[in-house]
């Protein structure tokens, strides 16, 4: 059930029936034609630009389409008045009784309340995190495991079917310096001092898979050559690193629907069918590229590599991808690996990663719009840095991680509700500051707080009602006398319960979770505001002693708000309190 939806199909028969009268030409485009709330609610509860978007195709002044639509508009018995603003823009109020009626429904409709068929038949990829194998996650990664794993969720809230997928950096150099850095951990395990060089992974979290090593191989491998050891080495690591990280993620509340493995495209013919493909479409050629731009590198040399025309599609060069000694550039796998998301149906695919690959995103575009021939689009939401504070003060470094805060340094300080909801406090590309200090206190200014106290007040509010002997379940709320809600402060209240199916629609459309959290907070807001009116006015109290009617309409309206919080903060992945301590 979505109001605006509803108002919205009002809209476009009555026009439909103005083109059939001759008000208006037939055949025009309506698919720009909104209702959404106004931008200040004195002007009405809904409003339209029907007028001022047919003005200009229908040939007709604003005004006159508007004042027509609004004495149409204002025959249906949900609209109390229809009022024509500005050059042609058209506001609406809607009766008492639509939003009387919409907590009742709330109510009936209970969790399935804002769930809609918007990504119905739409098969989406999210891959996230996607972090190197070679330690614990930092706090970077925690900004990003979040935003993907509310997208996910508020997708598949929107009706799409989704999978969540982590991509395994295991194919580059980086692992092998994570086995080298691991057999020295292996060596210091054997009793011998471990020569911890410039480039290796110096954090005690290897400390661990040093001694595993030990217990594995004992001290067999201390004195054979590297080559006798790195393969396997690398292989127990890169596993080690990965159980460590999927630790990470449960701690955080994520779990992933499939891991994917970069090395697992090498030598297996994946990359060359990828690159067949492009080649196939004369995007793959042999050539040169153009020097850096400013100088020119004193060991510059020419060479003749692979290319991708990604030109073609935007981007500013071709890109290489492959050298001229026959290696795979990085690009190579993630091309094939992309392809393979095509190859597996999906409709959409969803990237996310942190902001200094930002330089990145075209050439990935490009490679997804030529491999699906535009069918499937790429979207790369970029995560902007977290910025720690605590005390005032930039939050210390990990003694652990060696170099940094990590996932768990957060998530021990925070606690996963709160890391959670922090994150998505912010937009994905604007930087966000976490004070542990700001983010625990019980106050208005923390958001995670303030939304959850509006839970624990609904509970709270159903006790009383338990204590009172007033029945307060959802089947007999939902049968209450509605009518009862007339002060304007529960009409709010109602309203904006009434805006969250259309809420998940425009955050699923935008790929932006963080709309839920501004969200909840408003509502939060509202909820607070009609339970301080209560200090002063007893009439507007959840429970009315001795009125159990009035007291179950009023609880109704309580219990729609928690129904929809607890629905805002599943998708953000955040565990509705009933009481806080």
């Amino acid at each position: 059930m979505n109001l605006f939806s509803e108002l919205r199909s009002l809209v476009i028969r009555e026009l439909d029936a103005m083109a059939a009268e001759g008000a208006l030409p037939k055949g025009l485009d309506l698919s720009a034609v909104t209702v959404e709330p106004p931008r200040d609610p004195a002007h009405g509860d809904m409003a339209t630009n029907a007028a001022m978007v047919l003005a200009k195709p229908a040939g007709l002044a604003p005004r006159a389409i508007a004042d027509a639509l609004a004495a149409r508009l204002a025959r249906d018995p949900r609209v109390t008045s229809a009022e024509v603003a500005g050059p042609g823009f058209l506001n609406l109020r809607l009766a008492t009784a639509v939003w009387q009626g919409l907590v009742g429904q709330v109510l009936a409709m209970g969790a399935g309340y804002g769930r809609s068929d918007l990504g119905a038949g739409i098969k989406v990829n999210v891959e996230f995190v996607s972090a190197n194998p070679t330690g614990p996650m930092h706090v970077g990664h925690v900004r990003g495991a979040v935003f993907g794993d509310a997208l996910a969720e508020l997708l598949s809230f929107a009706g799409h079917e989704v999978t969540r997928e982590y991509y395994i950096n295991d194919g580059g150099a980086q692992v092998d310096v994570l086995a080298r850095s691991a057999f020295e951990r292996y060596r210091e395990a054997n009793g011998l001092d471990p020569e911890i060089r410039e480039g290796l992974y110096p954090g005690d979290y290897l400390i661990p898979v040093g001694e595993a090593l030990k217990a594995r191989y004992g001290a067999s491998l201390l004195d054979q050559p590297e080559a006798a050891w790195l393969a396997d080495v690398r292989r127990f690591a890169t596993e080690a690193m990965m159980g460590m990280i999927r630790e990470d993620l449960a701690a955080l509340g994520v779990t992933m629907d499939l891991y994917s493995s970069e090395k697992a495209f090498y030598g297996t013919g994946r990359i060359e069918a990828a690159l067949d493909r492009l080649r196939a479409a004369g995007l793959v050629y042999q050539g040169t590229l153009e020097p850096p731009k400013g100088k020119l590198p004193d060991d510059w040399e020419e060479r003749e590599q692979t290319l991708f025309r990604s030109t073609a599609f935007g981007d500013d060069q071709d890109r290489p991808v492959q050298k001229s000694d026959g290696a795979w550039t990085y690009f190579a796998p993630d091309i094939a690996y992309h392809y393979d998301k095509v190859e597996r149906g999906f409709d959409v695919l969803i990237d996310v990663w942190g902001a200094d690959h930002g330089g990145y995103v075209k050439r990935m575009k490009a490679a997804v719009t030529a491999l699906s021939d535009g069918r499937v689009p790429l979207d790369i939401k970029l995560i902007q840095l977290v910025k720690l504070m605590k005390n005032g003060e930039p939050f210390k470094m990990s003694k652990r991680a060696g170099t940094f805060v990590t996932l768990r340094d957060v998530v021990e300080q925070a606690g996963a509700d709160v890391t959670r909801f922090v994150m998505l406090t912010r937009k994905n590309d604007a930087p966000l500051e976490f004070d542990f200090d700001k983010v625990l206190e019980q106050s208005k200014d923390n958001p995670v707080f303030y939304v959850q106290y509006a839970h624990a007040r609904v509970a709270s509010v159903l006790r009383r009602a338990a204590e009172a002997g007033i029945a307060a379940d959802d089947a007999t709320l939902r049968r209450a006398d509605l009518t009862r809600l007339t002060h304007e402060a529960e009409l709010t209240l109602a309203k904006k319960i009434g805006e969250w199916p259309r809420l998940v629609e425009i955050a699923a459309r935008g790929h932006e979770p963080h709309r839920v959290a501004f969200y909840l907070y408003e509502l939060a807001s509202d909820l607070h505001s009609l339970w301080n009116r209560g200090n002063d006015d007893t009439s507007l109290r959840f429970v009315q002693e001795g009125d159990a009617a009035t007291s179950q309409s009023k609880i109704a309206l309580a219990r729609a708000a928690g129904v929809v919080i607890s629905a805002g903060l599943g998708i953000l992945g955040v565990t509705p309190a009933d009481e806080l301590r």
